[in-house]
């Protein structure tokens, strides 16, 4: 085994470049900036907790980290300091036009490691430079999921995630069958990758302090895509259909789906499920065998 490459998030190493309490709400302060529900914006202003997610993320030194949501750039220049290059996406104006500015000014020697990408995450399908190997985020709230699941579908290369999201919302993402959380988020993230509950976050390293707990959830991309023959569009489907009403037996939640009830218990005995069994309960590998039976 090669000896590790120096650790760059040393908690001796003086924090300097990175942003502290006071230089977040400078910063703010001289852009007219303050952060807004609406796009569900909490700045992290703790240099230790940018400094433990580069670490919990595993980035490396040849990774190609993409950012969503960086804000004032605290996470930005963790990543920035950790990575070969990091592209951050940013939709708010203000916060696009100065972070360029915020990296060169922190760290002189890595600006041009850094590109912005001024758009909302949703819209994006391409990114400048070599394909990103990870994705680190502190997402809103408010778009946690769509937002993650849209990254991992056009970004294939992406192989390591790590996120901070709403503490609800990662226990929802990292829930298996059975859970009584278990849902569209679970069951989806789970066609992409392995994902597990990697730590959690307090509220006083947020400005504003949010209402809510945070956490962070780690997705590894499946080495072996889910086998199946239906695409992801087909299996997503049946995962919708069946958690719209998941008090509901399969049988009857997917009836509106197949066409009607016996159809729906048709395409569930040729795929090996109880017509009585609950969305709840399944794998993303039965969902898969569900829309396998019914593909047109």
């Amino acid at each position: 085994m090669s000896s590790p490459e120096p650790d760059r998030t040393e908690p001796d190493r003086p924090d300097d470049n990175l942003l502290g309490p006071a230089d977040i709400r400078d910063l703010a302060a001289t852009l007219g900036v303050r952060p807004t529900k609406q796009r569900g914006q909490n700045f992290v202003i703790d240099a230790n907790t940018v400094r433990r997610i580069v670490r919990v993320a595993a980035v490396r030194p040849d990774d190609v980290v993409v950012e969503v949501g960086p804000g004032l750039g605290s996470l930005t220049l963790a990543l920035l300091d950790a990575a070969d290059r990091v592209v951050a996406v940013e939709i708010d104006d203000t916060l696009a036009a100065a972070l360029p500015a915020t990296v060169t000014a922190r760290l002189p020697h890595r600006a041009d490691r850094f590109a912005l990408v001024h758009s909302d995450a949703m819209l994006v399908d391409e990114l400048p430079g070599p394909p990103p190997t990870a994705l680190v985020a502190n997402l809103p709230y408010n778009v946690a999921v769509p937002v993650l699941l849209h990254m991992l579908e056009r970004f294939p290369s992406i192989e390591r995630t790590l996120v901070m999201v709403q503490s609800e919302v990662a226990d929802r993402l990292a829930a298996g069958p059975g859970n009584k959380v278990y849902g569209v988020p679970s069951v989806k993230a789970n066609w992409y990758a392995e994902v597990k509950r990697a730590g959690a976050i307090g509220r006083n390293v947020f400005w504003p302090a949010p209402n809510v707990d945070s956490g962070l959830v780690s997705l590894v991309r499946r080495t072996e895509p889910v086998r199946t023959t239906a695409s992801r569009q087909e299996v997503f489907a049946v995962v919708d259909a069946a958690f719209a009403q998941r008090r509901k037996t399969l049988r009857a939640a997917l009836a509106g789906w197949a066409g009607s009830a016996a159809e729906a218990e048709a395409a569930l005995v040729k795929a090996g499920i109880s017509p009585q069994a609950r969305g709840e309960s399944l794998t993303v590998e039965e969902f898969a065998r569900i829309a396998e039976a019914t593909a047109r």
